[in-house]
């Protein structure tokens, strides 16, 4: 094959790799830089090399776009343990107040209720379900309520060695987060 080629193949296939969602034909050539011809021959040449019976994986064609995926044939084998990432995503609303749990930690659910302005009883319970956040205990006020922060399954979700690695927010994300005073404390 061409010497060329083949590290075009090399770096789409390194693109495709990196990636979680499926990228356009467009979208892969915009980010290695290529035409759209070099990247349908690149996509050409990685479709006919992970063909082969060795490959586990293979990059897939989807409405959205390219993406790599496990064969089919191995799917049956891989759903119970693999299928499950879908389970992890979390609506805005729960996103938002695990956000909040997090930069605001040990918070109180009424805390959490003053910077979202909303009830968040099944938020909470939901991100409980998913042990992304704990019951820190309560809080030494009246009403004694509970507080709460996040797991160690929230930091293995997102990819962090502590609550520090947070990315840091500025001024205006910071009041927002900031605790509130409430009737609790």
């Amino acid at each position: 094959m061409n010497e060329q080629l083949d590290l075009e193949a090399a770096l789409i296939s390194a693109i495709l790799f990196l990636e979680n969602e499926p990228l356009s034909e467009e979208k892969l050539a915009r980010i290695a830089g290529f035409t759209l011809e070099q990247t349908s021959l690149a996509l050409q040449r990685i479709c006919s090399e992970f063909d082969q019976p060795v490959h586990g994986f293979a990059p897939i064609k989807k409405e959205t776009g390219w993406i790599f995926a496990p064969k089919l044939v191995f799917w049956e084998q891989l759903k119970d343990h693999y299928g499950k990432k879908n389970e992890m995503r979390l609506s805005r609303a729960a996103m938002e107040t695990l956000a909040i749990i997090a930069y605001s930690q040990p918070i109180t659910r009424a805390e959490i209720e003053a910077i979202r302005g909303v009830n968040v009883d099944a938020m909470i319970r939901l991100l409980l379900e998913k042990n992304l956040i704990t019951e820190m205990g309560k809080r030494d006020v009246p009403g004694k309520p509970m507080q709460y922060g996040t797991t160690q399954e929230f930091l293995r979700c997102f990819g962090l060695n502590s609550i520090e690695d947070l990315p840091k927010l500025d001024e205006v994300e910071n009041t927002r987060f900031s605790r509130l005073e409430t009737p609790e404390g």
